[in-house]
């Protein structure tokens, strides 16, 4: 039994064709400019050394090059802006940051964007695709496309499934923070996902349900999305999946080459 989201604001966001996507994490920041306006610059170098990884002042001080009163003056002040947040005995990025992300994102049409590559993957594979954004803890799925066989998986469009279970929760994990859930059983699979590039699931979530699910990233090579197709175990076996897991990747890269054009 999948849940959905009840808030109404919050699904139609989620599912309209200008969906709120999460911004994800994948540690590789390029460099922020130099602009000349001092105080913005070393703001942006303190976010830019806690989002690749520094969590104490000490560390945050060190990345920056910043001295001791400067980056304790920096931090306090991005504190308050609930740019940073106090997280674990040390410093992490805030629900600022979240809320201006979600903000920014918002006119990206990834719904409309993605549905081509959506249907194509389901009449390549035979089997059931979805779209899937996080939403804090969870997966949003904001489109699906049927397969056409009788038998078949159904995710229905705004239901919100657990990051723990599932090939699409498992993309989520490979690329971006983590979750609050207890997933230290699936570590070892998280790690093999961000390895070979994509990420499978058999009777997971739900049994007798197989799954393969590829990311979505964006500039910067920020994770927006999975891309996923799903069926009944009995024929998304292991094999199969492996057979599945290009056509996934490639609908995946479809959708970047559009909302990231070179």
């Amino acid at each position: 039994m999948t849940r959905s989201v009840e808030d109404d604001e919050t699904f139609a966001l989620l599912v309209s064709d200008n969906a709120t996507i999460n911004r994800g994490w994948d540690g590789a920041t390029p460099p922020a400019p130099t602009t000349g306006v001092g105080v913005l610059d070393r703001a942006v170098d303190v976010l830019d050394a806690v989002e690749n990884g520094a969590r104490s002042f000490t560390a945050i001080a060190e990345a920056t090059g910043l001295t001791k009163p400067t980056a304790h003056r920096m931090i306090t002040a991005l504190l308050a802006h609930g740019f940073l947040m106090h997280a674990g005995g040390g410093y992490a990025l805030g629900p600022r940051l979240l809320n201006l992300a979600t903000t920014a994102l918002r006119e990206l049409p990834l719904r409309q964007l993605a549905r081509p590559a959506l249907e194509q993957l389901a009449r390549t594979t035979g089997e059931s695709a979805q779209l899937y954004v996080r939403h804090g803890n969870r997966r949003i799925c904001i489109d699906a496309v049927e397969s056409e066989n009788e038998l078949r998986t159904i995710v229905q469009i705004g239901a919100s499934l657990p990051l723990g279970r599932g090939s699409a929760g498992k993309v989520f994990l490979a690329w971006g923070p983590p979750s609050d859930e207890d997933v230290e059983d699936i570590w070892q699979s998280i790690a093999t996902t961000r390895r070979r590039g994509w990420a499978d699931s058999y009777g997971e979530r739900e049994k007798g349900v197989a799954s393969v699910s590829a990311p979505i990233f964006g500039p910067h090579r920020h994770l927006l999305a999975a891309i996923s197709v799903s069926g009944p175990q009995s024929r998304v076996a292991p094999l199969q999946a492996k057979r599945y897991a290009p056509a996934v990747v490639e609908a995946a890269k479809q959708v970047e080459r559009l909302v990231s054009p070179s």
